[in-house]
């Protein structure tokens, strides 16, 4: 079985390899994962899928970004309503192309995965975060959750 195939062996690599890599950053007991953007995030900020479907039926302006893998997607193939869809190791990269780059830094911004403990759509907020947006919070429970909440969905154009 190939790791970069299996998106749950990567979510769990994750895992572990934050566990291992704890650091001090002071004296006063602090300790900070390895890896973890400290520039601009205290702790990453959560939103439930009751929220977000109320900021969507509102019309708040939000981006909700989907980074869920190929594997995951492939059976679903269908997505939040209004979602991009980005795979996580290119994020950071696309955020130099529509329609990422046309994003406002200080609009909110949601991101989703249906990893067990939203390792990836944590690991997107931190690469938003440290690209200079403001308002990122990570959907908790990602995909599962917004399925249970029955919230909007819509058809996955793969291929961003």
């Amino acid at each position: 079985m190939s790791f970069k195939k299996c998106a749950p062996c990567a979510c769990l690599l994750f895992i572990a390899g934050l566990a291992l890599s704890v650091v001090a950053v002071d004296h006063a007991a602090a300790f900070v994962p390895v890896g973890v953007a400290q520039s601009n995030t205290a702790e990453v900020q959560f939103i439930t899928a009751e929220e977000l479907k109320a900021k969507i039926a509102r019309n708040q302006p939000v981006t909700i970004i989907d980074v869920r893998s190929i594997t995951e997607t492939a059976n679903d193939e269908i997505k939040i309503k209004g979602a991009i869809h980005v795979k996580l190791r290119r994020l950071k990269y696309r955020l130099g192309f529509p329609p990422l780059k046309d994003v406002p830094r200080d609009r909110e911004v949601v991101t989703y995965c249906a990893c067990p403990n939203d390792e990836a759509g944590v690991r997107a907020a931190q690469i938003l975060w440290d690209a200079g947006f403001k308002r990122v919070r990570v959907l908790k429970g990602g995909w599962v959750a917004w399925q249970k909440a029955n919230g909007q969905l819509e058809p996955s154009f793969k291929g961003f």
